[in-house]
């Protein structure tokens, strides 16, 4: 599993918003995080950078995606280096899987 720098900070993000909205409780919430970080310890990072900065500059205009989702893409293109050929980009947004999907990955959700 490869996933961008962000991507807990993210994620914990949805997980308080589903808190607060009640959708989760504070235990499933706790071990929403447990289980992310048991993941972070099994997973490639993609750093900042500012080649990924670059590029993620690009996004927005390119694809329509917003801030957040353009680090989140570029990453996935510094991995593959900017040759998706259909590779395998996990997404729950329908905006980002979209661009994704233009962008050449194979998009599951």
């Amino acid at each position: 599993m490869v996933v961008w720098w962000g991507t807990t900070v993210e994620a914990r993000s949805a997980f308080a918003r589903l808190v607060r909205e009640e959708a989760l409780t504070q235990a499933e919430r706790d071990a929403a995080v447990q289980r992310l970080d048991q993941l972070r310890r099994t997973w490639i990072e993609i750093v900042p950078s500012e080649r990924l900065r670059s590029l993620a500059e690009r996004l927005p205009d390119q694809y329509s995606v917003r801030g957040a989702d353009a680090f989140q893409l570029a990453a996935a293109l510094i991995w593959c280096r900017e040759q998706p050929r259909r590779r395998p980009f996990v997404c729950f947004d329908d905006r980002l899987a979209g661009a994704a999907t233009t962008a050449g990955f194979s998009v599951r959700s």
